[in-house]
């Protein structure tokens, strides 16, 4: 299996939800023990590894997993909701930790 190195974020000072994507990255970086690297506004990197709408774009927050020979893993687009609507950070830090542990 191919080992996590780290949790790349790429997020936006503007965009209001990035703030929860990076906590879940945070928590999911320490309950994992690997690195987080923040990414802001990387259109480069989105257009590259992101997930695109059907027209082409990207979306911003989106949250990858770097493996062991450059790979890079999509690993979520947005936080998750919970039934009534809110965001659900904690469902976003298992997903971002069961990536890792994929790729681990």
């Amino acid at each position: 299996m191919t080992k996590a190195l780290k949790i790349i974020l790429v997020s936006a000072d503007w965009e209001k939800t990035s703030s929860l994507a990076r906590k879940a990255c945070q928590e999911a970086s320490k309950e994992m023990g690997i690195e987080l690297e923040e990414r802001k506004e990387d259109w480069d990197f989105l257009t590259q590894h992101g997930v695109k709408d059907e027209y082409g774009g990207v979306d911003i927050p989106q949250v990858f997993v770097e493996l062991e020979g450059g790979i890079i893993k999509h690993v979520l687009t947005r936080i998750p909701l919970t039934p009534d609507g809110k965001p659900d950070v904690e469902a976003a830090v298992k997903t971002i930790v069961e990536a890792v542990r994929e790729g681990s």
